[in-house]
């Protein structure tokens, strides 16, 4: 990684981009503020402030190194979760393999920082992305991007765009979880047309097949095992075809946030092929895990002898408002929380230093910057009240951010998270 660009981060002025960071920091560089390890609850943070747990986002990466070792998984969890460069070094530091991305500028940030895997999981057919790329692999030896491809269209525009390069572009035939899924070949056969026009162009190399099992209708266990064993049957068959020929290795990837027990029981089934294989993970929501969706679709539900993520977002509000008995408002709506998934979920109210649970209290709604509270008979609120709020969906939560504390239980911010969405 890139300490000179880790460096420029520590170095960047705090001022009125950032939102919830004490008005009196304006100028210190975030290294200084970080060096001050302030108090978010004492020490001049503005709500509504997003606070990323130092504690629990440990655990969340320790758990998740453990059980890819465990089972025998590379590693490449999606970064598109974050857009957090620091965040991606500690997964690197945790023993990733690289890091998953999505679309070309989600790439030129994890270079700008150094990251030297990268595992695109998208068909790139822009030529002017593809050309920086190119030229990318053509200048560091050490580089190395996986890209999918899914139609022989794709393949064609993108061997148009990369001609000339030094170096082939490593492709994965992307399989379809199912009819009506969202990207991916839909047929083995045309699988072997994809496979087929790859050969035939030199600026691409097969290296293998990967998909999301995320997206196999109606999905439940079976189902989605189901479809994994399709995806290690075109890998075989494939082998078997020599299509994998002077490879050192063979790339088999799949594995969101909902399903990698599946993942790991089917990839442990692999036979052994011509080549050893790169049983590549790409779960990303992880990092922080939540209170509402994955808390509910996590893996860990399943195998809990395996351990247990921690929800390490708390986004903190002010009541501004307590028109009614039954209603509140507090100071955070659309612009500051996830709501795709779920709305966020009242836990804690702080008063006068004094944290309590948030009983009788829940979100029925958000406007554009206002959280709106149902208050039941036991619910003890008062404006001025902070409310620790739980959020749901990881991506959504993330990219509303510019700079997030990392905060200890006691509240002590030691380091600012910077995202770039």
């Amino acid at each position: 990684m890139s300490t000179e660009a880790f460096a420029r981060l520590a170095e960047e002025r705090v001022d009125h981009r950032f939102k919830g960071l004490p008005p009196d920091a304006d100028g210190l560089t975030v290294g200084e503020l970080a060096a001050q390890r302030r108090n978010l609850f004492t020490d001049g943070f503005t709500t509504p402030v997003l606070a990323l747990s130092a504690e629990r986002l440990e655990h969340n990466l320790a758990l998740m190194e453990t059980y890819a070792v465990r089972h025998g998984l590379a590693f490449a969890p999606h970064g598109k979760t974050t857009m957090a460069p620091q965040l991606f070094q500690r997964q690197i530091d945790r023993g990733a393999w690289g890091i998953t991305l999505a679309v070309p500028h989600q790439v030129r940030v994890a270079r700008r920082f150094g990251v030297q895997r990268v595992f695109l999981a998208n068909e790139l057919v822009d030529a002017a992305a593809l050309r920086w790329i190119s030229a990318q692999l053509d200048t560091d030896p050490g580089f190395r991007l996986i890209c999918y491809v899914d139609s022989v269209r794709g393949v064609a525009l993108m061997d148009a765009a990369l001609r000339g390069a030094a170096r082939p572009l490593d492709v994965v035939v992307e399989l379809a979880a199912g009819q009506g899924a969202r990207t991916g070949v839909r047929t083995e056969d045309e699988c072997a047309a994809v496979a087929d026009a790859v050969a035939a162009a030199g600026t691409l190399r097969l290296v293998g097949v990967a998909g999301y099992e995320g997206e196999v209708p109606d999905a439940e266990p079976e189902r989605v095992r189901a479809w994994l064993r399709r995806l290690v049957a075109l890998a075989v068959d494939f082998d078997k075809a020599s299509r994998f020929a002077g490879l050192d290795e063979i790339v088999v990837s799949a594995g969101g946030s909902a399903w990698f027990d599946a993942v790991a029981d089917v990839f442990a089934e692999i036979p052994e092929l011509s080549a050893p294989v790169l049983k590549l993970l790409r779960s990303g929501a992880y990092v922080s895990h939540d209170d509402g969706h994955y808390r509910k679709v996590t893996p860990f539900n399943r195998v809990p002898e395996e351990g247990a993520l921690e929800p390490a977002f708390r986004l903190w509000a002010q009541v501004v408002s307590r028109p009614a008995p039954d209603q509140a408002f507090a100071n955070a709506g659309k612009r500051d929380a996830a709501y795709d998934l779920d709305l966020p979920f009242a836990q804690v109210v702080r008063r006068d230093g004094t944290e309590r649970p948030a009983t009788g209290v829940s979100v029925t709604s958000l406007s554009d910057q206002h959280a709106w509270l149902s208050t039941g008979p036991g619910a003890d609120l008062e404006v001025g009240d902070w409310v620790g709020l739980g959020l749901s969906h990881p991506c959504t939560s993330f990219d509303k951010w510019q700079l997030i504390p990392l905060a200890e239980a006691d509240g002590t911010v030691v380091d600012y998270i910077r995202t770039f969405f």
